[in-house]
Parts: C-alpha cells; sequence; structure tokens
C-alpha cells in the first residue's frame, strides 16, 4: 500500500523496509488549528494515499513516545482546514489514545491510557459517518470516535495514511506496518470484533 503514498511535508529521515515505513520526526512537528493556543501548524508528517468515497483505513503503530504530544496514528485529510488524526499521543506522562477532529477549529479528545507503545488503528467512513477505532491487543477495538464528517466535495476525495508528530521536540521514531485501505467495515457500533 505504501506505494501508492505520496507525503505531505516529507520527513528529512524516512524509509519503507519490509512493508513497513519507518518515520523519525522533524522538529517542532503539528497539526492544530487555533483553538486555545491561537495558532496554526500544519508540519506534521503523513504519508498519504489518495481515495475516493467511503473507505475503512487500517494501520499498526510501534513507536517510543515519551515527550510531550508525542503522537502517531491515523490522518484522514480533505484540506489543511478540514481533517482528522486519531491515534496515540503522549500527555500528563502517560500514553492516551486520542482525536484531533478539525473543522476550521481543532477539536482535541484525549481518551484512554494506552497499556502499550504498539497498537493498531482504524478510521471508516460511510455515509458521512466517521468512526475511529484503536486496538491494543489486535484482538478486540474499543470506539474511540464517532462523528457526522461528510465531505464537502460531492466526489468524496480523501488522503488517508499513518501521521505522525512532535511539537515539544524532534527524534521521535515510529514504524507503520500493515497499512491498508479498503471498502468500510459496516458493522454493529458495539461490536468490538475484528
Amino acid at each position: 500500500m505504501f506505494e501508492q503514498c505520496r507525503w505531505i511535508n516529507e520527513p528529512a529521515q524516512w524509509r519503507v523496509e519490509n512493508d513497513t515505513l519507518i518515520v523519525t520526526t522533524d522538529t517542532n512537528t503539528d497539526f492544530w488549528r487555533k483553538t486555545h493556543y491561537g495558532f496554526v501548524r500544519d508540519n506534521g508528517h503523513v504519508f498519504a494515499a489518495s481515495v475516493n468515497g467511503d473507505f475503512t483505513a487500517e494501520v499498526a503503530v510501534d513507536g517510543d513516545f515519551s515527550a510531550l504530544y508525542d503522537q502517531a496514528g491515523l490522518m484522514v485529510r480533505e484540506s489543511a482546514q478540514r481533517w482528522i488524526k486519531a491515534g496515540a499521543e503522549y500527555n500528563d506522562g502517560a500514553l492516551t489514545f486520542s482525536t484531533v477532529l478539525t473543522n476550521e477549529l481543532s477539536d482535541w479528545s484525549p481518551g484512554s491510557r494506552a497499556s502499550t507503545n504498539r497498537f493498531r488503528l482504524r478510521m471508516t467512513i460511510a455515509q458521512g459517518v466517521l468512526k475511529v477505532q484503536c486496538s491494543a491487543d489486535e484482538r478486540s477495538w474499543t470506539l474511540m470516535r464517532l462523528a457526522p464528517f461528510p465531505s464537502s466535495d460531492a466526489n468524496a476525495r480523501w488522503l488517508v495514511g499513518p501521521m505522525c508528530c512532535t511539537p515539544e521536540r524532534g527524534g521521535l521514531t515510529v514504524s507503520f506496518s500493515d497499512f491498508r485501505i479498503g471498502p468500510p467495515i459496516v458493522k454493529d457500533l458495539h461490536d468490538i470484533s475484528m
């Protein structure tokens, strides 16, 4: 799948090895728009594929998160003003699952603590609804967010891919594996099976 991806803000250090994307973040990278802090940052790293219409994207993430706001996961992006990033973020001395949904302004929703630096993420957009799920054990899925997210383009074009950034430093190394995009997985909201 990585052969179909192109960088948004290519990092200085990255490679694809044995179907695994290995990225080391540049210094002071982030995705954020205005809320609370007042600034706009759009310099985080995303290795994205172009997707038309509804889909499910999934990736396994493994990183050495240790500094405030170290983060990695998946991003779905329509434009610099409209996107969502989801994954794990180091916050208040612990790694937590979180999402940031941006529609001109960013909305941060920190969630439960991550018990490991390796986890899986799944994002589904189907019929104008976004569902974000995570799995710490690679067997069951936890709902992170459910939100309306219809495309503002009648043709529903998205950029989708692994994302990482380090607002307070540089040098976080993250591995992304088993990245795939396919038809939307539509299940009962409380079905936590793979």
